[in-house]
């Protein structure tokens, strides 16, 4: 038997079901302390739902939040507060707080990101990903290999549609270590359709050893290589890290500690 507002009254409150069944968690959890608070200082009604109101608007973005986050598969500790951003060129730390608002995803252009192993591409395209679903928009963060496995089992199964339709929900897909796969003319060809696919409708973001000229090595086919290259690059900011490994400088340092230690032992 549906439980009505009648006899709900008659065994107490009806307010917070109501509340629930409007689908208002956060209101009918605070609206109790509210009322408190609202007597005491003397609000009138308006600035009580106001504040209600932005209780429940603020904790509904935490939680959207929190499932982006975890959508997007991002790595947790590449943020921008572990982000050396001391080490990064003028250039890219000036188009940081952009990069940062998304406004790139708005106009679904795409960043692209190069640099020798170890200078922190990874780190930084994750830790904009993370400054992306903070600020509610959806991504995710792939390793190529991984990205193009999928599409070839979707493939397989006569399901890629179904696949690109699912990617296509995200804002930005994070692509990594694109010149570590040496495709295969198969997997070639998925992943340029993957990318086909997104071009001038959603947002992608590429980390790259390779420089374009030698992107021949992963699509193998001279022309897919200069279509897929127009693709990515028409609408795209072009980011270039330089300088030492970061790797390589902490295992130096690690090493030395290490050295330090054992003399003083």
């Amino acid at each position: 038997m549906k439980t009505t507002v009648t006899t709900i009254t008659e065994k107490g409150d009806v307010l917070p079901l109501l509340l629930r069944e409007l689908k208002l968690p956060s209101f009918a959890a605070e609206y109790g302390r509210a009322t408190q608070t609202a007597h005491a200082d003397g609000w009138d009604y308006p600035a009580y739902l106001r504040h209600l109101s932005e209780v429940e608007i603020e904790d509904r973005r935490q939680r959207r939040v929190e499932r982006l986050r975890k959508e997007s598969l991002l790595p947790p500790s590449k943020t921008l507060a572990t982000l050396e951003k001391n080490r990064l060129p003028s250039k890219i730390a000036k188009l940081l707080p952009s990069l940062e608002a998304g406004d790139f995803i708005t106009r679904a252009e795409n960043v692209l990101v190069f640099g020798t192993p170890g200078t922190g591409k990874s780190h930084l395209v994750c830790a904009l990903g993370h400054a992306l679903v903070d600020r509610g928009h959806s991504v995710l963060f792939t390793a190529t290999f991984k990205l193009v496995q999928d599409l070839l089992a979707a493939k397989r199964d006569l399901a890629i549609d179904k696949l690109l339709k699912k990617l296509d929900r995200f804002d930005a897909v994070i692509i990594d270590d694109i010149g570590y796969v040496q495709q295969s003319r198969e997997e070639m060809e998925v992943l340029f359709t993957f990318l086909a696919e997104r071009y001038e409708r959603r947002s992608v973001m590429i980390t790259s050893n390779l420089v374009f000229s030698q992107w021949a090595q992963i699509f193998k086919d001279a022309m897919t290589t200069a279509a897929a290259i127009d693709r990515v690059v028409h609408h795209s900011i072009i980011l270039e890290l330089r300088g030492p490994s970061v790797r390589a400088e902490e295992a130096l340092v690690r090493q030395q500690a290490q050295g330090t230690t054992r003399r003083g032992t």
